[in-house]
């Protein structure tokens, strides 16, 4: 698929720091942040809420087709804690945002999350659920792992991100 920008997907668990990093970035790239939850909620691309964990019931197919025709036309930044929802060759590059426990549990007590919802993100963080989707997800090549624990993280994840973006736009011209 030949697209004149490229798509990027920014995932982590929650808390990680990805609205905040895709804020950043599409303010320094000009491409369109997409917070894939709203468009969760917006779109109804979901088969209701799942009241235990607080969370919508996601359906894929349905985000899929409110997602790819944007995807398709490139210069879309993603930004969702699931991955593998999304064909590869949409995508051209997935940064897994990593955080510490100390700081992820610091976030979500934060956000005012229940003890559960907060248990189950730490674990899944621990266990680098995420970064393993991705990998199963996506070639080797297009996933990319950061620590994004603090600001000093987030601007040289913010700067890398924007070379990354400069070298394929070279190799695209």
């Amino acid at each position: 698929m030949s697209r004149a920008r490229p798509n990027i997907l920014i995932t982590g668990t929650p808390g990680s720091g990805k609205t905040t990093l895709c804020e950043v970035l599409a303010a320094a790239t000009g491409m369109e942040h997409v917070n894939v939850g709203d468009v969760v909620r917006t779109e109804a691309c979901h088969e209701g809420k799942d009241e235990e964990f607080d969370s919508y019931i996601l359906d894929e197919d349905k985000l899929l087709g409110v997602l790819e025709p944007r995807l398709e036309q490139g210069n879309v930044m993603l930004d969702f804690h699931s991955c593998d929802v999304f064909p590869a060759e949409l995508l051209d590059l997935v940064l897994v945002l990593r955080v510490s426990t100390e700081n992820l549990f610091d976030r979500l007590t934060a956000r005012g999350y229940h003890q559960r919802k907060i248990n189950e993100n730490m674990e899944c963080e621990i266990m680098q659920v995420v970064l393993e989707d991705a990998r199963e997800a996506f070639p080797a090549e297009m996933v990319h792992v950061v620590e994004n624990n603090n600001v000093d993280e987030m601007e040289a994840n913010g700067a890398r991100v924007e070379q990354w973006l400069a070298a394929w736009l070279q190799d695209h011209a």
